[in-house]
C-alpha cells in the first residue's frame, strides 16, 4: 500500500505537488492521470525518496522508502527506461540490482523470461537497446524483488500493440495477486481498459479519486448518434443542429454524432424537418472525454490549431 499525507513539493516559487493525500490500495490497478506538469512524476519520485517533500509524507507499507533495508523487495518501480549504464548489458544491470538487495541470481533469468527478453536481447549494451526493449528491461527491474508494491510511469512507451496488451495483462494479473499497482499514463483508452481506480491531479492538487466507472458516469459529456436513410434530410438536420449550438460530426454517409444537445432535441428537430430516422441513441462519455472535462482548468501547457488564427503566447 502507498500512503500519501499532505504531500507537498515546491521548486522555488512553483508548487509541483500541493497537499496531496491518498491511499493507493492493494488488489487493484490505480491509474494516475493529469496534464503535463501536473506533478505525477514528482509524486512518484517522492514515494521513492528521490525527491524530498517540503511537507507531508509518502509511505510504502507504512514506512518511508529510505528506511527500507531491501527496498527492491518492498517496491518495484519503472520511472525511466533509460536508467541503465550505456556500456552495461541488460542482464548485468539486473545482476547488479539483485546483488545490492540480496536477491538470488536465478531471479534475473526469471524476470527476463517474464518480460520476453531472450539471452541475445538481454546481452545487448544499454546504448543499443530500442525504446521498447528498454521498457521491458525496466519492467524486469521492477519485478526483480517480487515486491508487493509496483509503480510504473508511462510503461507502454515504445511498445508495439502486442506489447501494450502484454503489459496491460501483466498489471492486472499483479493486482489480482493482491499487489499494489500504481501506473501513470497519458493513454486514456489504455487506462480505461486497465485501471480499476483513478487518481486525477492538476497543478499538483487532487481532482478525483474514484473508480473508473464513477469518473466516466460523472461526466456531463454525452453524444447523440443519429442515423437516417435520407442524406439530404440528414444534411439539413446537421445544419440546424449546428445552429442550435450543437457540435456535429459526420461519422458516415448515413450517420451523425452530435454533442451539446439532448436526444429529445434532436428527435424533435428531425420530426419538424420530416427526416426519417433509423437510430437515435445516446453514447456515454469515454474516459478521455471525462478526463478532459475534469482537467479543463488545470492544463498548464496548451496550444491552438494552425487553422484557428490564434496568436502565439
Amino acid at each position: 500500500m502507498i500512503t500519501l499525507r499532505g504531500l507537498t513539493k515546491r521548486f522555488g516559487a512553483a508548487t509541483a505537488v500541493d497537499n496531496l493525500s491518498l491511499d493507493i490500495e492493494p488488489g487493484r490497478v490505480t491509474g494516475f492521470l493529469g496534464p503535463n506538469g501536473a506533478g505525477k512524476s514528482t509524486t512518484m519520485r517522492m514515494v521513492l525518496g528521490l525527491d524530498r517533500p517540503c511537507a507531508g509524507q509518502a509511505l510504502v507499507n507504512g514506512r518511508p522508502y529510505v528506511t527500507l533495508r531491501h527496498p527492491l523487495r518492498e517496491v518495484g518501480a519503472l520511472l525511466d527506461a533509460k536508467a541503465i549504464h550505456p556500456a552495461r548489458s541488460g542482464r548485468s544491470h539486473l545482476l547488479a540490482m539483485a546483488r545490492s538487495n540480496g536477491i538470488p541470481t536465478r531471479r534475473v533469468d526469471e524476470v527476463l523470461a517474464t518480460v520476453g527478453l531472450d539471452r541475445t536481447a538481454a546481452g545487448k549494451r544499454g546504448r543499443t537497446l530500442s525504446l521498447g526493449m528498454g521498457q521491458r528491461l525496466g519492467i524486469a527491474g521492477a519485478l526483480l524483488g517480487d515486491p508487493p508494491v509496483l509503480m510504473f510511469d508511462e510503461p507502454v512507451n515504445g511498445l508495439d500493440p502486442d506489447g501494450v496488451r502484454w503489459i496491460r495483462q501483466l498489471m492486472r494479473s499483479l493486482a489480482a495477486e493482491g499487489r499494489t499497482v500504481f501506473v501513470s499514463s497519458h493513454l486514456m483508452s489504455e487506462m480505461q481498459l486497465t485501471a480499476d481506480q483513478l487518481v486525477v491531479i492538476g497543478r499538483g492538487k487532487l481532482i478525483a479519486d474514484a473508480p473508473v466507472a464513477e469518473v466516466i458516469s460523472a461526466s456531463s459529456v454525452t453524444a447523440v448518434r443519429v442515423r437516417s436513410p435520407q442524406p439530404a434530410g440528414l444534411a439539413a438536420l446537421a445544419q440546424r443542429l449546428t445552429a442550435a449550438t450543437g457540435q456535429v460530426e459526420t461519422t458516415g454517409e448515413d450517420e451523425l454524432t452530435v454533442t451539446g444537445v439532448s436526444r429529445q432535441q434532436v428527435g424533435d428537430l428531425a420530426y419538424e424537418l420530416g427526416v426519417r430516422l433509423h437510430e437515435l441513441s445516446v453514447r456515454s462519455a469515454s474516459l478521455e472525454e471525462a478526463y478532459l472535462e475534469l482537467t479543463a482548468d488545470s492544463v498548464e501547457y496548451s496550444g491552438t490549431s494552425a487553422r484557428s488564427g490564434g496568436r502565439h503566447a
